[in-house]
């Protein structure tokens, strides 16, 4: 956390450098399309009540163009230190059918260091890479609800005792509100699959069907100068079917 918090500082220090006439969060746009380029740093790589990113913090880069409803674009974890556990890209490609709906299909990849990764492999037993498909509906202020669901469609996903993949899937439901200028997000994440133990098989996020996923994130905006904000959370992320719990600070660049 100790190296958490100096990164934090220098950061901080930086844009306050920069908050005049610049921005770390680039965006251009070229007729209807928009290129934007951000960044997180998180003191810990929590995805749905698992921990990808070992005890150390994580930054995590995002490139992304838009076009109308359609947005393709890149998301990395960079571990702050050598674990190569720790490192993941992913491309993904999204739909807004709606203000309310949203497809979006990604391909997730966890390379290593020092290692031959193969990252052109995509036959079926063989691949690092496994495809997702996944819907959300975003909710309104009037619904302030939201549910997401993401099923793992190819690649590597948890196998079952045949050989073919699980389809692990994962279901998560939110809860939008404020308090006074904080931003809050209550959720609750599930997965519905139930690996045969007698059978040898393991599931892709736990032993069994439960919830894996359950905590509350607040959000707000840090006024550095009269001109820029910076957009700090944090999250309280328990793992009821792991028995384990996170508290994780981020901010967003």
């Amino acid at each position: 956390m100790a190296e958490f918090l100096k990164t934090l500082l220098s950061i901080s220090i930086m844009l306050l450098l920069l908050s005049g006439e610049n921005s770390v969060y680039a965006q251009e746009a070229t007729g209807k399309g928009k290129l934007d380029i951000s960044a997180d740093i998180m003191s810990r790589y929590i995805w749905r009540g698992l921990n990808l990113g070992g005890s150390s913090p994580s930054i995590q880069p995002c490139i992304e163009y838009g076009y109308g409803n359609l947005a393709v674009g890149a998301w990395g974890a960079y571990s702050f230190s050598n674990s190569s556990a720790s490192q993941e890209v992913d491309l993904y490609l999204s739909y807004t059918v709606t203000d309310l709906l949203t497809f979006t299909a990604t391909d997730y990849y966890l390379p290593k260091e020092d290692t031959l990764n193969h990252y052109f492999n995509y036959k079926k037993n063989e691949t690092g890479h496994l495809f997702e498909l996944s819907a959300k509906f975003l909710g309104t202020d009037k619904i302030p609800f939201t549910l997401q669901v993401a099923t793992n469609v190819y690649g590597a996903d948890a196998k079952k005792n045949n050989g073919n993949n699980q389809f692990s899937t994962y279901i998560e439901a939110g809860y939008n509100f404020k308090i006074q200028d904080t931003d809050c997000n209550a959720f609750l994440g599930f997965t519905p699959n139930k690996p045969d133990e007698a059978k040898g098989e393991t599931g892709f996020y736990g032993p069994g069907p439960g919830v894996i996923n359950l905590g509350l994130t607040a959000t707000k905006e840090i006024k550095i100068t009269d001109k820029f904000s910076l957009p700090v959370s944090a999250s309280l992320i328990t793992n009821p079917q792991a028995e384990n719990i996170f508290l994780v600070l981020g901010i967003s660049l």
